[in-house]
């Protein structure tokens, strides 16, 4: 017989606790091991009765769902997250997946979206909300795009990041050339070659760069 999901709910409202508890144990693959309406009660359960996957609101007493999420995730043999909450803003579900998380479900949609978000971070995979999956694609955009750059980043000479760091402090080519035992010549060289490398157009391209980028230089 195949060894049933531990699930762990942690929601300050009683009633949609156990809505969402009904829901969960109506499908024999998951059994509810513990209920907490506060962050350490929810940190106490899950000490005394380890889950498979904690589902965890943000807007709790006593410690966030957040914070119990980043202490969860600091134990021996963690459990997977999925964090419910009524925020759709970009900032917070970044917090959340930042973190990371496995799974955000926004508490507008729960009841329906619990078990899909349950069946997707047991097989190992991340689940959102459709209200908030336009995020997730563009913290992949985001990410796709850094990696690009660093690409691009790498493919600069020492003197080439020496002379983007110095762009970034709003340097002329005068003063770099001076800084650099170079001619200001030499120095609008090494500015051509660096937009070529990272295809930047534009004349303030290459300044805009460097400066989006000064802490990796």
């Amino acid at each position: 017989m195949q060894q049933k999901i531990k699930i762990l709910i942690l929601d300050d409202h009683p009633v949609f606790r156990h809505g969402l508890k009904q829901v969960i144990q109506a499908d024999p693959d998951y059994v509810v091991v513990g209920e907490a309406g506060d962050g350490v009660a929810a940190l106490e359960v899950a000490q005394a009765c380890p889950p498979d996957i904690a589902v965890l609101d943000i807007d709790v007493p006593k410690l966030t769902g957040l914070e119990v999420a980043r202490r969860l995730l600091k134990s021996a043999k963690p459990p997977a997250i999925i964090i419910l909450s009524m925020y759709d803003t970009e900032s917070m579900v970044n917090e959340a997946l930042d973190l990371p998380v496995n799974g955000y479900v926004l508490k507008d949609n729960a009841i329906a979206d619990i078990l899909n978000s349950l069946r997707a971070v047991a097989s190992g995979q991340c689940y959102v909300s459709s209200g908030v999956a336009k995020y997730l694609m563009k913290r992949r955009s985001q990410s796709a795009k850094l990696s690009e750059q660093k690409k691009g980043l790498d493919s600069l000479t020492a003197m080439e990041r020496r002379v983007l760091k110095l762009i970034a402090e709003n340097k002329t080519s005068k003063i770099i050339a001076s800084e650099l035992f170079l001619s200001p010549r030499t120095v609008d060289t090494h500015r051509q070659n660096i937009a070529a490398k990272l295809e930047l157009h534009g004349t303030r391209a290459v300044f805009q760069f460097a400066i989006e980028h000064k802490a990796a230089l």
